[in-house]
């Protein structure tokens, strides 16, 4: 299945159903009209250069209409994290790729203070070029029979690249990643199987289009499927976002736990009651988050897992299938292996190792890094360098990543593990991120960045009936809001810089 030829289908299918609900600009567009809109922008990239081009709007019509017109002229759509570092993010993505395009939005980089880099092109003048003798063309393409508009636009191969990610950069360089049609298809064929999504659901599609868990789970999936999805351009503005849940009733929605718990504080009770499923995935999900979306909307928040190289989604709890903790059953037509770390065979039922993956699901490879993809991907396992165990009913239980497992005292300590512990401990509304700090003496140091100073020594007396002593943390840093990564993940890398500038620089603090 090509996915941008899947749309076409669905457009045809479905002229009159509402495809987008645009939350931002408040613009309704039924299918029909993002089919014209798809083939206006298809028609304007044929200007450009073939290959790559960049794509950096924030989530919306615009964005999900430039992204299926891209791969409709023949282009392959670059996702740029505009979050943080745009102009950076976006020269980063150009030299990687070798492409100088990148469409994005005037409004966008006056909001983010952006300055306009070689190559931007504005997708405000864009649609102010577009005449009535361009609205006219596509709108008389609309009419043909499917086969003829499928084969006035580009075809391709289910191996092609349908986008191109990068990963989120919280623990080194961002890598770019690969994703052709057979991997994102496959996917949301799927986990769409698994947990029953239908084209009658109704998703809120809040995330960003240009991390993987909202480019498949968030616009793909919606047009596949033929749905419906309401875009609102910022995902951590949860007021509006709880507003948009109650008004518009959503049957869907996905997130990372952060932005949930902000849904959860900012939300009055039966906002979210609509919801058939809501998932969590891209970080740890606690019982305490779960707990308060049964109690303030009856609602069941489900928890999956994944990664940008496998499409994204490998394993999801569903409401026939639900152990919460875990991250649920892995989906139909993929495989998942637990490898021991020494030995290389595979792991007991219960015993904690690597998880491997194989299937459609897992990318072509790293762009320019053929060495790095062999380190990834053998005999079409990838290794996602997270740690888990399946459990007697095929389970899958997320134990960390294995650069989160460090060796103290000969004994391997899972920082996510010891997270978990303190967050049971920790009063309401006080965060934490475990990390490690080098130490001559014992090679790392198990220390606690916690966003509200609290009673240490009562907390640790706690921790320490459910943890041996080598896995205590030796220090407490306050670091008021612990760094976010744009896709809500908390950004280990810049928590380990300031605890690392606290601990060298202490009369500072």
């Amino acid at each position: 299945m090509l996915l941008h030829q899947q749309f076409v289908k669905m457009a045809k299918k479905h002229s009159k159903k509402l495809a987008i609900k645009d939350k931002t600009t408040n613009k309704d567009v039924p299918y029909g009209r993002a089919l014209i809109g798809a083939l206006i922008l298809s028609k304007k990239f044929q200007e450009y250069d073939k290959g790559y081009i960049g794509i950096m709007i924030p989530t919306s019509a615009g964005c999900a209409l430039a992204t299926v017109g891209s791969l409709m002229s023949g282009r392959v759509p670059v996702m740029i994290n505009y979050s943080t570092g745009a102009d950076k993010n976006a020269k980063y993505a150009q030299e990687k790729c070798s492409f100088k395009t990148i469409i994005t939005s005037k409004a966008l980089l006056e909001k983010i203070d952006c300055p306009v880099i070689e190559g931007m092109v504005f997708i405000e003048d864009i649609m102010k070029s577009v005449s009535t003798g361009d609205k006219l063309k596509a709108a008389l393409k609309t009419k043909l029979p499917v086969r003829m508009i499928l084969n006035s636009i580009h075809k391709g191969d289910e191996d092609d690249n349908a986008a191109i990610l990068f990963t989120s950069g919280s623990e080194k360089e961002p890598k770019v990643v690969q994703l052709t049609h057979r991997n994102l298809a496959s996917n949301i064929q799927n986990f769409s199987d698994h947990i029953g999504i239908h084209e009658s659901d109704i998703l809120l599609a809040n995330l960003v289009f240009f991390h993987i868990f909202g480019l498949t789970v968030n616009l793909w999936v919606t047009f596949v499927k033929g749905m419906t999805m309401v875009t609102y351009a910022n995902p951590t503005d949860f007021q509006t976002i709880s507003n948009i849940a109650r008004d518009e009733k959503p049957t869907i929605i996905v997130g990372t736990p952060s932005f949930f718990w902000g849904y959860l504080k900012k939300s009055d009770p039966g906002d979210f009651k609509s919801l058939r499923l809501m998932v969590a995935g891209a970080d740890k999900c606690p019982d305490a988050l779960r707990e308060g979306y049964m109690k303030k909307h009856g609602v069941t928040l489900l928890e999956g897992y994944g990664a940008t190289e496998t499409s994204p989604v490998v394993s999801v709890n569903s409401l026939e299938f639900n152990r919460p903790g875990s991250t649920g059953k892995v989906i139909p037509n993929v495989s998942v292996r637990i490898e021991h770390l020494e030995t290389g065979e595979e792991c007991k039922t219960g015993e904690v190792g690597k998880i491997l993956v194989k299937g459609d699901l897992i990318m072509k490879g790293y762009l320019g890094e053929p060495e790095l993809t062999a380190e990834a991907i053998v005999d079409g396992w990838y290794n996602t360098g997270d740690m888990g165990y399946l459990d007697e009913d095929g389970y899958l239980w997320h134990a960390g990543r294995f650069k989160r497992f460090i060796k103290v005292g000969g004994e391997m300590v899972s920082l996510l593990k010891v997270e978990n512990v303190m967050e049971q401990f920790l009063p309401e509304g006080v965060s934490c991120c475990i990390i490690e700090i080098p130490d001559e003496i014992k090679g790392a140091t198990i220390v606690a960045a916690i966003t509200k100073d609290i009673n240490k020594i009562a907390i640790l007396r706690k921790m320490g009936k459910e943890l041996p002593n080598i896995a205590l943390p030796r220090q407490f840093f306050v670091i008021e809001e612990l760094p976010m990564m744009g896709t809500g993940k908390i950004d280990f890398r810049t928590v380990t810089e300031l605890v690392r500038d606290m601990v060298n620089n202490p009369d500072a603090n």
